[in-house]
């Protein structure tokens, strides 16, 4: 391992502009110098600033589209193979990540209440902390991590990953209360009465969306969001079929490949995966198979009807043809998800778009003044690198905010 990421860094050929950064990084890593400082030798120094500004770096190199954004526009790749920099990421954070020593300014006396433990609010927490403020993050589960630790399987980033970074947390003076949903026992209103000077919600996007069609509720019938959750819950049967081509739907059909499933089959609307190449590849090579231009008219306890949907050569839709019966053990749905409502309904002064998502201005301020929010449960479900960017974003808007309160 070590000697292939050498190998790649040297293939870095230090451009003046680069593209890696400029056009392919949501968070604008410092590609160039982040290489050369790794093979000067200065790993440490080049982990630091690499976690300085994406707290999520160990994770992103795992989990980014890496051939659509960093790795996609090196311009080793115009003639050949490009640097592999999610490798060399990868090295890098993961090997800071148990060396990391955060500093935190001064105790500030303000106090945060952050909810949800994913990619945003992670991020926040991690900031607002280093900024010296007393941070307190509420976790609807058990353990840290949100969509990333029970959204993306294992095999694609591993759990122990999620473990470390709760120690980062618990080192920089982080509070973490587990199996605490904001708009049950405690509402939002009773973190202000107890003292909280502001409020982050990164709670991120759990509610599946269905097709609207008829079967859903059947008992051979799942949605990838609670699948991905708890596999180990679900018995599918041998044969599997997946609606959607996104990655949670990718997610689902590897998942279930690995948990004994032998023949799991995607089923996707459009002409091509709406996944990344990558994620895709991976998927053929462990089995899943692929059929798209399909539509769905209902859900059987045999399987879904689908029928076939014809495009032209610009790849709009010209026909359809009749449902027929793909026979299958189970049936996933992973078409979108859209944000549980509890805590907007259980608040006075936050509000939504037609969507559930929540309305924020540029700054990330809520329509309730002192609640700020981030990540998915504002955009939609999205990837770790583009949310935390935001998040980083906003907290540095509730800085702001916190020293300018009284």
């Amino acid at each position: 391992m070590a000697i292939h990421v050498i190998n790649e860094s040297k293939r870095c050929l230090q451009c003046k502009k680069p593209l890696c950064r400029l056009k392919g990084c949501p968070a604008q890593t410092n590609v160039p110098e982040m290489i050369r400082l790794f093979l000067n030798g200065n790993i440490n120094e080049a982990g630091s600033m690499l976690f300085e500004n994406n707290p999520m770096s160990v994770i992103c190199s795992l989990v980014c589209d890496h051939e659509a954004q960093c790795e996609g526009n090196c311009i080793q790749g115009r003639k050949g193979a490009p640097v592999q920099i999610s490798s060399i990421e990868h090295y890098i954070s993961d090997i800071y990540l148990d060396r990391i020593a955060l500093t935190c300014a001064p105790k500030t006396g303000k106090s945060v209440a952050v909810i949800g433990s994913g990619p945003a609010g992670l991020t926040v927490a991690i900031k607002l902390a280093q900024k010296g403020h007393e941070v307190t993050i509420f976790e609807r589960k058990s353990k840290i991590g949100g969509m990333m630790r029970y959204g993306i399987p294992a095999f694609r980033l591993p759990h122990t990953v999620l473990a470390r970074y709760q120690k980062v947390l618990t080192e920089l003076g982080i509070h973490f209360r587990p199996n605490t949903t904001i708009g049950g026992v405690i509402a939002l209103d009773r973190l202000f009465d107890d003292g909280y000077d502001a409020i982050f919600i990164g709670s991120g996007v759990w509610r599946a969306r269905g097709l609207g069609v008829k079967g859903e509720s059947l008992g051979n019938c799942h949605y990838a969001v609670d699948y991905l959750q708890n596999p180990d819950a679900y018995n599918l049967g041998d044969r599997v079929a997946i609606i959607g081509s996104g990655n949670s739907a990718i997610d689902a059909a590897r998942t279930a490949i690995r948990k004994g499933s032998r023949f799991v089959t995607i089923y996707g609307r459009s002409a091509k995966a709406r996944a990344s190449r990558r994620e895709f590849e991976y998927a053929q090579a462990d089995g899943v198979e692929f059929e798209f231009g399909k539509g769905v008219h209902s859900i059987t306890k045999d399987g879904p009807m689908l029928f076939d949907r014809h495009f032209d050569e610009e790849g709009n839709l010209t026909s359809e043809d009749e449902p027929v019966l793909t026979p299958a053990d189970s049936t996933i749905i992973a078409v979108s998800q859209a944000p549980k409502d509890k805590i907007v309904r259980s608040t006075t002064g936050l509000t939504v778009n037609d969507r559930g998502l929540i309305n924020v201005d540029e700054t990330g301020a809520t329509t309730r003044k002192g609640v700020f929010s981030a990540g998915d449960v504002v955009m939609g479900p999205g990837n770790v690198v583009t949310v935390m960017r935001e998040a980083k974003r906003v907290a540095e808007a509730m800085e702001t905010f916190l020293m300018e309160c009284d």
